[in-house]
Parts: structure tokens; sequence; C-alpha cells
């Protein structure tokens, strides 16, 4: 069955397009020039909203100034206002990575808006002297303000949306350490045994490390805000009118609700990817924090016999095709994973802002996927170890309370009652004979066993006391 098609025009010449699609020649180009990731402008929904809320308020703006006649905005805004719903996102077909710093991305959304706000007009989809993607949808705009400014805006909304997740993961941990408050453990420095904590203490360190960098990423937010819409080409404005850098941001921010301000010097905010470079260096940071709070829980769960046993994780799955019985931490191993893939897209974010040359940054396209991926996978790997592994996690309290008796590391504990000398015979001779550390301190007399209770009660032993109280 032959494929009905229209006939549209470019720099390059003559395509047929088919008829059916909402976009046009640039976008036929681009499909063919850029079969690379597989992921298309449809799997970043948000940079799709961001795009649309552009161009919405762009031709709002344009009209406010007299230069875009009334009929063509409402037509040019209904349009925006349909795929900020998310209609024609099927029509999005550009692949994430690209050539040309976001040009095919930019005349992708001119395209289709352009042609379905034909449609409202009551015209056909390809009759752009009507309504045409460049002269009004793209009107006062360049790439290089529009495709900055939108990834953007769609990475504000994915850090919204991390931070979030990051909270219901804190909960979690928070909750645990509640639960655990009274549990004593021993402590460990390089993996060997140091001095004794609760369980509670350990899991409110991860609490709190994950509040630490929630902050972060909030100031992260605010520097992703400052965009360059109204700079055009290179920051200088040309072709745009003198009020509409000010005009349009007050119109996206209402659109939005990103609270979005314009960069004082446009022609340093169109070649700087600083803030990528920050947000990035965050997302590192976040990623980095869950990667080590996952060792933690593999090694505390690790055995169950023949490794320290003191938690359990909840059991997920079968771990093994040939060990019958055996259960492997997953939840914590797909969130490794998941933080080497950050920091390796940290890697690429910084390379690609580095090799951005004089006026413009080419490079921003992989800057964007590099991005989106990390934080829409570090936003997953929060709620998946919350919901799959956290909430479910249990204390072995024989095993814990074993490994305090156990433990030469209260020792330290008692240095400031019988002294450094004394405290490290104690230690030689435990660890040689096996004897406790209790056992011994009575056995030579050097505190009585009241003393000795009184020392080693578990709020004695997990935080400052004054030994003469």
């Amino acid at each position: 069955m032959m494929v009905k098609t229209r006939v549209e025009h470019d720099l390059l010449g003559d395509r047929h397009v088919p008829a059916s699609a909402y976009w046009g020649v640039h976008t036929l180009r681009a499909i063919e020039n850029f079969s690379i990731s597989g992921q298309t402008l449809t799997s970043a929904p948000d940079l799709i909203d961001a795009l649309a809320s552009i161009k919405q308020a762009a031709a709002l703006t344009n009209n406010e100034l007299k230069l875009l006649d009334s009929s063509r905005c409402r037509a040019i805004c209904a349009a925006c206002v349909e795929i900020r719903n998310r209609a024609l996102h099927d029509q999005f077909v550009v692949d994430l990575i690209q050539g040309g710093a976001g040009t095919s991305t930019n005349m992708n959304i001119n395209e289709v808006i352009a042609n379905r706000a034909l449609e409202i007009m009551g015209h056909m989809r390809g009759e752009y002297h009507y309504l045409h993607p460049n002269e009004h949808v793209n009107m006062g705009q360049s790439t290089n303000d529009v495709y900055p400014t939108a990834i953007k805006i769609a990475s504000w909304f994915g850090i919204q949306r991390l931070i979030d997740a990051m909270g219901v993961l804190r909960g979690s941990f928070a909750a645990k350490a509640q639960e655990f408050s009274e549990i004593l453990k021993v402590g460990r420095t390089q993996l060997q045994d140091a001095v004794p904590m609760t369980l509670g203490q350990e899991f409110g360190t991860y609490a709190l490390m994950l509040q630490e960098d929630q902050s972060r990423l909030e100031e992260a937010a605010s520097l992703i805000c400052e965009i360059n819409l109204g700079a055009t080409a290179i920051g200088t404005g040309i072709t745009a009118h003198p009020a509409y850098a000010a005009l349009v941001r007050e119109k996206l921010a209402g659109i939005t609700g990103v609270p979005v301000v314009t960069a004082i010097d446009l022609i340093e905010a169109t070649q700087d990817c600083g803030a990528f470079v920050q947000l990035s260096g965050v997302l590192k940071r976040v990623a980095v924090k869950l990667s080590k709070i996952c060792n933690d829980l593999r090694l505390l769960s690790s055995g169950p016999r023949a490794g320290l046993n003191e938690i359990n994780l909840p059991a997920r799955q079968a771990g093994s095709s040939i060990m019958p019985g055996k259960v492997n931490p997953v939840i914590p191993e797909v969130v490794n994973q998941i933080a080497f893939e950050v920091i390796g897209n940290d890697v690429t974010i910084a390379f690609a802002a580095e090799a951005g040359q004089l006026q413009l940054n080419a490079f921003e396209p992989v800057i964007f996927y590099s991005m989106n991926r990390s934080l829409k996978h570090l936003t997953s790997a929060c709620l998946t170890l919350d919901k799959n592994c956290v909430r479910g996690i249990s204390a072995n309290q024989d095993v814990l309370r074993g490994y305090v008796e156990k433990s030469i590391g209260i020792v330290t504990a008692l240095n400031p009652y019988i002294g450094y000398s004394n405290a490290t015979e104690v230690a030689i001779e435990a660890h040689r004979t096996g004897h406790s550390v209790y056992e011994l301190v009575l056995k030579r007399g050097l505190l009585s066993k009241e003393r000795l209770d009184l020392i080693l009660q578990p709020a004695h032993l997990t935080r400052p006391y004054l030994s003469d109280s």
C-alpha cells in the first residue's frame, strides 16, 4: 500500500513527508541522520512539555508585543496546551543524541506545533504559508536559547522528583533508626572491630546522609533556574524585540511554575554549561552515597552462616540457578549499578561541557541525555531501595549481642577508668585467650563488678560519658 505524502521544502531541497505526520522536512532529515541511541524525544516527556511551554510563552509574548497576530497566537497556544496535556507525543521522533546543538529537537517541536495549529485554523498540514514553523512558532527565538532553557526546565522537574524519592527513602531509614535504637552492636573501622554503637545510630546516619544531599539538590535546582531565553543566536538578542526576554520569562514562569530568572549576561549564559556540571556533580554525590549505603547493607547482611549476618534483607527472589536456598542482596546490587552509571554520566557531562567552543556549546544534547538518565534512574533507585529492601530489614539481635560480648573493642570505653596501659594488656590477653574483656577486668581487679556494669551500659557505650559521674 502506498503511503500518502506531502512535499515540503528546506535548504537542501524538496522531500516527501508522510501526509499523516505532524512533523516536517527538518525532522525527516534528523530521523535519517541520527539513528543513535534508540531513544527519541518521546522518551523524555518533561523535555517535550518544556519545549511546548516555551513556544506558548513566546507566542503570547510576541502577540503582546504586536509581532504575532491573535489568530495565529491562539492556534499556537492551543496546540501547545494539547502537547503539554500529553497529546501528539508520538510525533517527537528525533533521537535524543543529535548533532546541531539541539536544532533538530527545536524544529521537531516547531513543525508539530505548526501543523497542529494549521488544523486548528482549518488548514491542511504543510500549508505553511498560513502559519510557518520558523516564521511564527519560532518567532524571536533560536535553538541556542530555546534548547538550553528547555533542558533546564525538564531537569528542574526531574530534580523535584528525585528530592521527593530521597525523602521517601530517608523516612524509611529514619523509621528503622527508631526501631533499632536500643539494639547494641559493634562499630567497625577499616573492617576491624572498633567500639560499640547502636544499630539505630547506624541507620540514622543513612537518613542524615540523604537529608544532606536533598539540600545540595535544592541548591543545584536554583542554579538550573537561570535561563538565557531571549538570547537568540549567541546572546545579543538579535531578531528579538527589546522587551521580549523579560516578558517571555514572566509568561514561562507562569505556565510552568518553575521560578526561572533571566541571566544577567545572555552571551555568557548561552555558552556556559556550569549549571549542568554543578547538577551532575551533585547527582554523582548522591550516587556515591547511595552506593556506599548499599555496600554496607550487603556487608551487614552477608552470610547467613559465614558472614556478618547482623541484619536480614527481605528475600526478593531465588539467588542461584545452581545453589538451592541461596538468596542474594539483589536490590542493593541494582542500586550499586545505577550509581556506577551516574558516575559515568558525570564524566560524559564534564567532557561535553568542556568541549564547548566560543559562543555556543554544541554538545548539550548528550548533556541532557546523560543528565536525564541520571535523574530518572536515581529516582527509581531510591524508590526501589525503599519499597523492596529498607522497609523489610530486620535485626538479628542474638548475633549482634554476641559480637558485642566477644568484642575486644569495648576495652576502649574503659580507658578513662583503668588507663591505656591496663586496657592494652586486657585487650592483648583477651585476643590471646579468647576470654571476654569483662571477665579479665574483674579477674585483674581493675574495677568492681558494680562499677564495670555501670560503665558498660549501652547508654554509656554509645555516647559521650563523663568518667566521674
